[in-house]
């Protein structure tokens, strides 16, 4: 395990952390199920599925053989003048489960991609359907959409950005209100291409819920308004808010919904940029400068669509949302005893996330708190990457209820202990 991390410290350079004081990386040799194997023979629960990725467990066996099959018969293949038969498979897949008005797949790599993809789609359909004029994006207040220099400019503003602030372009920023959105749609009419929500739960910038009734809202207000909603579906869909799409909550339909991590099952990387047939349409002419010129050299990888194509037979054929529902039920009856504690000042739980929110009588929690917190948990076997003063779990929908339940006990007496 020490030269392991030897080879690592000398040579490798990990996303989201500062080397200088970060403490060496889990050595991570196996997985299975909702558990990860270190180096040194300890396990530790996944109780954040890797970074929000991981659906049905680690190894499952659907999702690997499907892989394996798919590399023996075609690993790779340019997507820009081919086709190939799981990349169609998957588009249809999606479509038959996305919300109803969206017609076509646009496939890239990882969650920024997706959004990235989303926004370039809106500027040009403006531009090329008679209002170039609207080229503004309208984000939400604590916003994550990833980060790549678009992505970025429609998240919140903060530590991730601050370094390539010349960078970004300027984006209407509104707090989680209707009234806000609607006083900005109202004063700059005609100017505003998309306005860009995580729906349901923002994830990234402190696991912040939403209700129905502020989606439905956002919703009506761009359709009256004349601006695109993007749904940027990276984390919450594929069961995550116990509907196979967040939108779903409030039987909305989006004009781009982004997807991601959970696309594959959380095994490879794969993410998908769905659109209405409006807004392809409006691409298609004679002169190639009008095309959505845009891609890169893995689009649609046939062994990362294989995979997808399994994620979707294990939710055909495994009780997924009844695994799901089981989870949230867990944390209806679980999570409001944790308010016993002073030092917690809020729970919620949605789907498979479960939060923890701490902060003493005017809402602090230090740093340092936090990452004590994590470490303790770590010590005892339990995998989490808190945001800052928020405490979740998100984990993968194998996991057994004695093993959350397990988990839980850890939680209570790390928390207890501040």
């Amino acid at each position: 395990m020490s030269r392991l991390l030897d080879r690592d410290r000398r040579h490798v350079w990990h996303p989201f952390t500062q080397a200088a004081i970060a403490a060496p990386p889990l050595p991570v040799v196996g997985a299975e199920g909702a558990w990860l194997q270190l180096a040194d023979g300890r396990r530790v629960l996944d109780l954040i599925s890797s970074w929000w990725t991981n659906l049905h467990g680690h190894g499952h066996p659907r999702i690997a053989g499907a892989i394996a099959r798919q590399a023996r018969e075609l690993d790779h293949v340019l997507f820009a003048g081919c086709t190939h038969p799981p990349a169609v498979a998957v588009a249809e897949r999606l479509l038959s489960l996305a919300p109803a008005g969206l017609s076509r797949v646009f496939f890239s790599d990882d969650g920024s991609t997706a959004v990235e993809v989303a926004l370039k789609m809106a500027l040009q359909f403006h531009a090329q359907t008679g209002q170039p004029q609207r080229r503004r994006f309208v984000a939400f207040e604590h916003a994550y959409h990833g980060d790549t220099v678009g992505a970025m400019a429609v998240g919140d503003r903060g530590g991730f950005s601050a370094a390539f602030e010349p960078l970004l372009f300027d984006v209407q920023r509104v707090p989680l209100q209707a009234p806000a959105l609607q006083q900005v749609l109202e004063q700059q009419a005609g100017e505003i291409a998309a306005v860009l929500l995580e729906p349901m739960l923002q994830a990234a910038g402190g696991m912040r819920l939403q209700t129905p009734a502020f989606l439905r809202g956002v919703v009506d207000l761009c359709r009256q308004h004349g601006a695109l909603f993007i749904a940027d579906e990276v984390m919450t869909a594929f069961g995550r808010t116990g509907r196979m799409f967040a939108c779903e909550h409030a039987a909305v339909q989006p004009d781009l919904l982004c997807v991601a991590k959970g696309l594959s099952g959380g095994v490879l990387p794969l993410a998908a940029t769905l659109a209405s047939e409006c807004i392809y349409e409006a691409f298609l002419h004679a002169d190639l400068g009008k095309a959505f010129l845009h891609g890169h050299s893995f689009t649609a990888n046939p062994i990362a669509c294989a995979a997808a194509l399994a994620n979707f037979e294990v939710f055909d054929e495994e009780p997924v949302f009844d695994r799901i529902a089981a989870i949230e039920s867990f944390y209806a009856a679980r999570l409001p005893l944790l308010r016993r504690h002073k030092i917690v000042r809020d729970v919620r739980w949605l789907g498979s996330l479960g939060v923890v929110e701490l902060g003493d009588a005017q809402g602090y929690f230090s740093a340092s708190a936090s990452h004590a917190v994590r470490d303790a948990c770590l010590s005892r076997g339990l995998l989490l990457r808190p945001l800052g003063p928020v405490l979740y779990t998100l984990p993968p929908y194998c996991i057994t209820l004695e093993e959350l339940a397990q988990a839980y006990d850890v939680l209570d007496e790390v928390i207890g202990g501040l």
